[in-house]
């Protein structure tokens, strides 16, 4: 294996693997450092192993409600904790090897153990026996990612009090637990939990679950989550967790004054912070605002030849915005004149169930931007193919602006939205109209048309509410 390389990547996760391959397929000789597995945590304890799981409980749910699609099942069925973990952990080994399989087909060496930048501007690689080994490159990326963010009142000891990555590999199933966070994770192992039969209660600090969604969405959750037992707090803080016992003692501060709640365990789901620590950053003068590598356009550092990417640069932190922003990175490295990316454009997914999918802004802040808007609004219930699913719950909302018809966003919530964002994503990139929209045919019966329906909501052409 070399020490000299074209392009060194500090992580593998989606944003340094795709940033490697693409940099390799335009000629760069190029070496990955990573220090766990292949995939970082999104291929290998987040994205792919939790839709297993989450996969694994709509199928429990399925035959829970057999009779409601006319098939009777005899006997009990019961979920099997142990062979749900076992498939999620199989799924996420099986793309790990993948990422190795393109790595040996782009030529690109995997360098394990712990990167870290020198003030030399080379990258120190300590491995798992302690050997240390320095690379050299001409150019850098810094793709390290992010972990759990840990509260101070909620100390993660992996027993009583865990975070994601026990939540997915728990050996046995608890009767009760107390989420606190409903973003995308909180939100996702709430649902997972609940289906296979645990008592969930989510607790968040801000009016309305998944906060950052439009409000219309955040309230359609709610009562898809109650309806199907899931209590959920809003306006409430945990203010402390009492461990000493067998189980937990979850004191929450609520509107009405403090609530203890009794339960198993407890999932953190409050977020996630970057992993700046020990790379070398003050070493060689990497500059940082609020736990984020200041980058231009190109992810350029303000050290020549140092870039970052993904969830240490300022933007959301998600999958598909560090692949792009990996490949954004190593075109503008190789000479090419790639297009900064828009990031009014980034679609956001939520696959607990209903799924949520959403892009561009919400109602709310369109409102506040000063825009004059149309607002459309189709309801899954009048849905032929929702109805014939039994996936009834949930609606599509747009926003375009009243007085040129841009499409400002979309905000979904219903059975298989997220594989329905993309067209939105690409409509507003080339800049379609609300009209354009509903002259474009869409196919009967799916849950797609329901985009079309909304948009014609939106001019008051709707035809089927």
């Amino acid at each position: 294996m070399s020490t000299s390389y074209d392009l060194i990547v500090v992580g593998s996760g989606p944003g340094g693997y795709v940033a490697a391959i693409r940099a390799s397929q335009l000629g760069l000789k190029v070496g990955v450092v990573e220090k766990e597995s292949l995939g970082g945590i999104c291929l290998n304890w987040g994205c792919i192993p939790t839709k297993a799981l989450l996969k694994s409980a709509q199928v429990f749910e399925y035959t829970q409600h057999a009779a409601d699609y006319g098939i009777n099942i005899s006997g009990e069925v019961t979920a099997d904790m142990d062979a749900m973990v076992k498939r999620s952990r199989n799924v996420a080994g099986g793309m790990s090897k993948g990422i190795q399989f393109l790595f040996k087909k782009n030529k690109i060496d995997t360098i394990m153990g712990y990167g870290k930048l020198t003030a030399k501007k080379q990258v120190e690689v300590t491995a798992e026996d302690g050997k240390v080994t320095l690379y050299d490159a001409k150019h850098i990326i810094l793709a390290t990612g992010g972990r759990a963010k840990q509260l101070p009142n909620l100390p993660i000891d992996n027993e009583k009090i865990i975070g994601y990555r026990k939540a997915m590999v728990l050996d046995k199933k608890p009767k009760s637990m107390v989420i606190v966070g409903s973003g995308a994770i909180g939100v996702e192992f709430a649902y997972f939990y609940n289906a296979i039969g645990v008592e969930v209660t989510v607790v968040e600090f801000l009016p309305n679950i998944v906060p950052n969604e439009d409000v219309d969405v955040s309230k359609q959750l709610e009562k898809s989550f109650k309806k199907s037992g899931i209590n959920v707090m809003t306006k409430a803080a945990v203010q402390s967790v009492d461990t000493s016992g067998k189980g937990c003692k979850v004191s929450i501060k609520t509107e009405k004054g403090m609530e203890e709640i009794a339960c198993d365990i407890v999932l953190s789901a409050v977020g996630v912070e970057t992993n700046l620590e020990n790379i070398g950053l003050e070493d060689i003068g990497i500059a940082t605002d609020r736990g984020k590598v200041i980058v231009d356009d190109y992810y350029k550092t303000n050290i020549p030849g140092v870039y970052a990417i993904g969830d240490i640069v300022k933007g959301p932190a998600l999958a598909h915005v560090a692949s792009a922003e990996g490949i954004i990175c190593v075109e503008k490295i190789a000479g090419h004149s790639p297009e900064p990316l828009n990031y009014e454009n980034i679609p956001g997914c939520t696959y607990c169930s209903p799924e949520i999918a959403s892009v561009g802004m919400t109602e709310k802040k369109a409102k506040e931007a000063g825009y004059e808007i149309k607002v459309g609004k189709f309801p899954f219930s009048a849905s032929g193919k929702a109805s014939a699913g039994g996936a009834k719950d949930g609606f599509i909302k747009v926003i375009f602006d009243a007085k040129y018809g841009e499409w400002l966003g979309a905000h979904m919530i219903g059975a298989n939205v997220t594989e329905m964002i993309a067209e939105v994503v690409v409509a507003r990139n080339l800049e379609t109209t609300g009209h354009e929209i509903i002259k474009s045919v869409h196919p009967h019966p799916t849950m797609s048309e329901a985009v079309m329906e909304a948009a014609a909501a939106a001019y008051d052409e709707v035809i089927h509410i």
